[in-house]
């Protein structure tokens, strides 16, 4: 039966505030390098830092996907020029079909930015928006899968996840689905998310951003950093022979704990079921795991019930860090983004150190690392949990290990 075997991530490829593309960001991790700077995002009058691109403004579309100019598509556009990703996923159409190839993409705001500039621009009389304002190819959530399928020419399944900052985790779940029942051979899958007024303006009404870089799990920790990013995935069935330095999606597990609109469970209840359900399905036991990505966002709250779910599965020796203070949060981007850090940990041996962390919270029993660690790793497990309690957990492993 398909459902038990993995899946061949085939390509990869980030773009974050630490990095275009893999070898930058490689290079950041191994540094310890943050993208974290104070906040000078377009009118935004915040005392706070953020993980800004650089050269996202000076992106250009193809003339024929002119409609879809925005942030947030202009971000997908860098990204997916790295790596050679974009010669991966126009070989995958050639060799399945164009119709074979799914697209699925994660976002939280997509290009809302498009809408409050629009609004600036508002005719002063009737209130009425600019005629060169399309909703459809810019605001729209499902904007950025457009985009992709038409940059690539593709005409398989295409769909959007909006489940806040689980959001391009889950993609790896719909496009596992697609594959499993046939109706797709392939799939391209990520996360793109660009700055905005609303989601910072937002998140500090809800007293959530902190006016310092980020400290992930550490005492004092007392809110978010917000970053941008886009990571993609090219998703195969695992071929013969498979190279052993080769990463495979070994198994994916969401749950929705429903307890808060804003606020995670306080045991971590939601985060467990996903954690478990991913090792489950990749036929592993907790102690079979080398390193957690942690969603780690760096509120008292989040971290607190993460760290209570991790321990009660793990135990207190499992190594495990948060890079969002290298980072920044990047809300829908973040699943895709932190899932490509861990194929990088996977293929490098190197567990990423906690960047901003000094002192850790003695009341939160894990083994977080605080320096970068370089060892083997087989097996990772990284973790995005989002508002409202929806979360996945996604288990990542080496070539050596497709036996499973």
């Amino acid at each position: 039966m398909f459902s038990l075997y993995p899946l061949w991530i085939s390509h990869f490829t980030a773009t974050s505030s630490i990095g275009r593309g893999l070898q930058q960001t490689v290079a950041a991790l191994r540094q310890r390098h943050s993208g974290l700077l104070p906040c000078a995002f377009d009118t935004v009058e915040l005392p706070t830092f953020v993980g800004e691109v650089a050269g996202v403004d000076a992106v250009q579309l193809p003339a024929h996907l002119a409609a879809f100019d925005c942030r947030n598509n202009r971000l997908a556009l860098m990204g997916l020029m790295q790596d050679g990703f974009s010669e991966a996923v126009a070989a995958a159409a050639r060799k399945y079909g164009a119709q074979r190839v799914g697209v699925f993409i994660g976002t939280s705001t997509s290009g809302i930015l498009q809408t409050e500039l629009a609004y600036r621009r508002r005719d002063p009389v009737s209130g009425a928006l600019p005629a060169d304002f399309i909703y459809n190819t810019t605001h729209n959530t499902f904007s950025v899968a457009d985009f992709t399928r038409h940059y690539f020419g593709l005409t398989g399944p295409a769909a959007v996840v909006s489940s806040a900052c689980s959001s391009s985790a889950k993609v790896f779940a719909s496009a596992r689905r697609m594959m499993a029942a046939g109706l797709i051979d392939a799939a391209v899958v990520g996360g793109v998310d660009s700055l905005c007024l609303t989601t910072m303006y937002g998140f500090n009404s809800l007293g959530l951003m902190s006016s310092q870089p980020c400290r992930p799990f550490d005492l004092a920790r007392d809110g978010i950093s917000i970053g941008e990013a886009a990571a993609f995935a090219l998703l195969e069935r695992v071929p013969e022979p498979l190279d052993g330095n080769a990463v495979l999606l070994l198994g994916v597990g969401e749950s929705s704990d429903a307890y808060h609109m804003s606020s995670p469970h306080p045991e971590g209840l939601g985060a467990r079921m996903a954690m478990q359900a991913a090792l489950e399905m990749a036929h592993l036991n907790a102690a079979d795991i080398d390193y957690i990505n942690l969603h780690g966002t760096a509120t008292p709250s989040n971290d607190a019930s993460e760290a209570k779910a991790v321990a009660a599965l793990f135990g207190s020796s499992t190594p495990c860090s948060s890079t969002k203070g290298a980072t920044g949060h990047t809300l829908g981007a973040a699943g895709g983004l932190e899932a490509v850090i861990c194929a990088l940990a996977l293929q490098h041996g190197l567990m990423p150190g906690g960047v901003n962390t000094q002192k850790l919270d003695p009341a939160l029993p894990l083994n977080y690392l605080l320096d970068n660690r370089d060892q083997a790793v087989s097996y990772v497990l990284s973790n995005s949990f989002g508002f409202g309690g929806t979360n996945c957990s996604l288990v990542l492993g080496r070539g050596k290990g497709g036996a499973h």
